[in-house]
């Protein structure tokens, strides 16, 4: 279960991120924010936000259309 879970379906890049990247503020070090989101470029743009930022991207999952992420907080 995640700390913080963010709902940003029906978003398109690059509110999806902006919006992690704030939600992330209230995340305490070593805890996880899990991110919903229907953009499909979404898979490759929070692999690359995990990349650059130092966050690690646990898992990621796609259900119908709709695309799930739980980072952890670094």
């Amino acid at each position: 279960m995640a700390d913080v879970t963010l709902d940003a379906k029906g978003l398109n890049c690059p509110l999806p991120i902006l919006k992690a990247k704030k939600a992330l503020k209230d995340v305490p070090v070593g805890g996880t924010l899990e991110i919903l989101s229907t953009d499909p470029g979404s898979v490759a743009d929070f692999e690359s936000f995990c990349k650059t930022t130092g966050h690690e991207l646990v898992e990621t999952g796609e259900d119908g259309g709709a695309y799930r992420f739980l980072i952890k907080k670094n």
